[in-house]
């Protein structure tokens, strides 16, 4: 998602215990891994392109900020490793890449509709997601062409057929007109965005794949940056403190792109198609809060500047910068996908690959 260095850092404190998933020994019939999407699952492509993250960002896992828009890991890493592959690298990384298992498309700001103005303006990537997959079909191509000639860092050419696919994108695309548009009015570019996804899953069923996941929208409402952004009345707060009006706006979404998901499969019959309920595992976590604290950087509020340093335990907390979540929540949201169980339809992991421990 976007990131705005002038966002106080809020972040809601949980506990739950170590997250793991049975280890077994054996093979996995995913080979690789391709992702799509925004900062959600960006692992370094946004600032491959466009100027260094800085600190407290990476502080948790890598002690030094890696691109991601969190404090460690994203659960794609954990995705990953639970499927006992390396990390995606960011297609956009030209120093020490390795595509052997997978790329990793997706950069933070990105949106599923066609941006309308510069980075540098509004801050929205220009990658969005018909750029991302046109970066696939290129990256298909180069490893047709070249698998001839002993490169060393690029896949098998028939990886295509054996890979994992993830799309997890759009929430750009609604915070950015929510705030000025409204709950119901954000409603108005609901048709694009499933458009751009049914379209994004057609194009990547084209290059060979066959099990596809789609990430439902997480709950804004709940997300303290948009807590202060989205006007709202207290009357239209839940009793966790979500906006309920504009929660609601994003269920209508899910509904939408659930259901477009089950006609896509009558088009696609042999390929899986997976619509994957996060949102479900994150407003748990976020209606379970034992603590509301400030934690990050520094804001302008009603004329007076507030300034909060990073948590130096953000293991015990659910929002990282007040968007993006922590390590600790995007390591259980990978569990509960490994576990196979936000799934529609029913699709069991374990039926395909030996799952390992993810931490």
């Amino acid at each position: 998602m976007e990131y705005s260095s002038g966002k106080v850092l809020v972040v809601i404190v949980i506990f739950f215990m170590a997250i793991m998933v049975t280890q077994t020994n054996g093979d996995c019939a995913y080979d690789a891994i391709f992702v799509f999407g925004d900062s959600n699952s960006d692992t370094g492509g946004f600032y491959a392109a466009f100027p260094p993250q800085s600190g407290p960002y990476g502080m948790t896992y890598f002690n030094k900020p890696s691109g991601r828009s969190t404090d460690g890991r994203v659960f794609v890493d954990f995705l990953a490793q639970g499927l006992g592959l390396p990390h995606t690298t960011p297609y956009l990384q030209s120093m020490a890449s390795d595509f052997r298992h997978g790329a990793n498309y997706a950069t933070a700001a990105s949106t599923v509709a066609q941006p309308s103005t510069s980075v540098f303006v509004t801050g929205v990537s220009p990658f969005y997601l018909a750029i991302q997959i046109n970066q696939m079909k290129n990256f298909k191509a180069k490893v047709d062409e070249l698998q001839s000639q002993g490169q060393s860092n690029l896949p098998k050419p028939d990886i295509f057929g054996k890979a994992l696919y993830v799309i997890y994108i759009g929430q750009n695309d609604f915070t950015g007109l929510a705030g000025s548009a409204g709950p119901g009015g954000v409603k108005d570019i609901f048709p694009q965005l499933l458009w751009g996804t049914t379209s994004a899953i057609r194009e990547l069923y084209r290059l060979g794949g066959r099990t596809i996941m789609a990430l439902n929208m997480g709950p804004v409402g709940c997300y303290p940056a948009f807590l202060v952004q989205f006007p709202h009345s207290p009357s239209d707060l839940d009793s966790a403190g979500c906006i309920t009006s504009y929660n609601n706006a994003v269920n209508d979404y899910n509904d939408q792109l659930r259901n477009t998901l089950h006609q896509l499969r009558g088009e696609l019959k042999d390929a899986n198609i997976i619509y994957v309920d996060t949102n479900s595992v994150l407003k748990e976590l976020y209606h379970n809060p034992t603590a509301h604290v400030f934690c990050g950087s520094t804001k302008d509020i009603d004329g007076t500047t507030v300034t909060a340093s990073a948590c130096g335990d953000p293991e015990k907390y659910v929002s990282w910068d007040g968007v993006h979540v922590t390590e600790a929540a995007n390591r259980h949201m990978a569990y509960n996908i490994l576990a196979s169980r936000i799934f529609e339809p029913a699709f069991d992991m374990s039926k395909y690959c030996d799952i390992h421990p993810i931490g």
